[in-house]
């Protein structure tokens, strides 16, 4: 299949605080950015989609200065045509899953509350994995597998390597005590190998057949590039 042909649906959150404490949160801009970058680079096309639909915020930590200077996502943040695409997005009840190739999950700490809550994604999900189809997340992204059953029964990450935002690094960023639950142990507690970088944050991305997760923020280009590279023709 030719990669000019072949798109990508991309989920992002529509929540916008935590429940425990006041701090703002949303989508993480970069882990939209960056995969975005890799993959329209390589020809491929995507649409974005949402729990809710309509506007999708933004944590306001993935806007400082330092972070959007990382290459690619400060152009990105400039780019009124990009920044537009998440005024109104899709809801995923919306979407027609024939229409793509793979799913990518971004993070930001949103994605905790409203993920794990839909059922509309958690079918998605096992639709686009049961069908031979490719299925990504980064970072939170991963807490969309977390209630995603097959048709035997089985959780999806059951017995797969996989990894996802570490708790160590829920510590380093200080939102040790505003989270819901701690990710890799719930992935764990599923029967999942979850396993992380040698050191907080550094890029690290875990493929087991078509599942493709990377841990971090970082890992965003990462995750991108072994997604192309499972759809572009050998």
């Amino acid at each position: 299949m030719p990669a000019t042909k072949t798109k990508i649906l991309v989920i992002v959150t529509n929540v916008d605080e935590y429940q425990k404490v006041g701090m703002r949160t949303g989508l993480w801009l970069g882990e939209l950015t960056h995969f975005w970058d890799v993959a329209e680079q390589r020809g491929f096309t995507m649409d974005i989609a949402s729990p809710s639909g309509g506007k999708v915020p933004i944590d306001p930590e993935s806007l400082s200065h330092e972070v959007l200077a990382e290459l690619g996502t400060e152009k990105r943040y400039a780019d009124r045509k990009f920044m537009d695409l998440l005024e109104d997005t899709k809801k995923i009840s919306e979407v027609n899953s024939e229409d793509y190739d793979a799913i990518y999950l971004t993070g930001g700490h949103g994605v905790m509350f409203d993920f794990p809550q839909s059922q509309e994604l958690e079918d998605l999900m096992a639709r686009f994995y049961e069908t031979g189809r490719v299925v990504s997340t980064v970072c939170h992204g991963a807490t969309g597998l977390l209630n995603v059953t097959l048709s035997n029964g089985e959780p999806l990450v059951k017995d797969k390597r996989v990894t996802g935002f570490s708790w160590p690094e829920e510590e380093l960023a200080n939102r040790a005590q505003a989270v819901p639950y701690n990710l890799q142990e719930e992935l764990r507690k599923l029967g999942a190998n979850y396993s992380t970088a040698d050191e907080p944050f550094a890029t690290y991305v875990v493929e087991d057949g078509r599942l493709i997760t990377g841990q971090n923020p970082g890992s965003a280009r990462a995750v991108a590039e072994a997604v192309v590279k499972q759809l572009s023709p050998a």
